[in-house]
């Protein structure tokens, strides 16, 4: 039990710490993507090309670059994660109503003003959506870490596969598997309560 709790709290972190730097970069990117068109499909392209290169490519191509363990880990959580957040942020800013930048601009708002007070307010149910399908991703994408040195359940799930015991598969995977069902629904419920919020 202390093991399985363990990796449960080690799996968690290194997601939760990927997806604060997806997140920040991600919108960021957005953002940016959103203000220039044609940067912002060539960032789009990138984001999809990393999408598409399978998860042990990515992982074996990382562990080159910067070794084993966590780090790489969450490198690689980082560049999944990116696509779902960058799009979602692009596409619910240049999708805003023009009556309502119109009114921001006509108050003289900066564009910084209006970014920060108008448009990322009106724009978060679909970040935040965006969001939600990259943590979900990521926490089972992180399974993978154990090939590579890094910590959380895949290590219980591993050490099963060795031992042919499919007990301890079991108690690996299927906290994975209610992990990323409960987030999936509380942060559906959110995303609900916020599309709600600013409509």
């Amino acid at each position: 039990m202390r093991e399985l709790l363990f990796a449960t709290g080690e799996h968690l972190l290194i997601v939760a710490l990927s997806m604060i730097v997806a997140t920040l970069v991600g919108v960021g990117l957005g953002i940016l993507s959103s203000w220039k068109k044609r940067l912002g499909t060539v960032i789009i392209t990138i984001a999809e090309i990393v999408q598409t290169i399978p998860s042990l490519a990515l992982l074996a191509l990382l562990m080159i670059i910067f070794g084993l363990g966590n780090l790489t880990m969450g490198i690689a959580l980082v560049l999944y994660a990116l696509l779902p957040i960058i799009r979602n942020t692009q596409v619910a800013l240049t999708e805003l109503p023009p009556a309502i930048i119109d009114a921001a601009r006509g108050m003289g708002m900066s564009r910084s003003q209006r970014l920060t007070q108008v448009e990322i307010p009106l724009a978060i149910p679909m970040i935040f959506g965006g969001i939600k399908v990259a943590l979900v991703n990521s926490l089972s994408i992180a399974v993978m870490g154990v090939l590579i040195g890094s910590g959380g359940l895949g290590y219980i799930i591993y050490r099963g596969i060795q031992q042919r015991n499919m007990a301890r598969i079991l108690i690996g995977a299927i906290p994975v598997v209610v992990i990323a069902l409960f987030f999936d629904w509380a942060m559906t419920k959110i995303e609900q309560r916020l599309s709600t919020h600013t409509t």
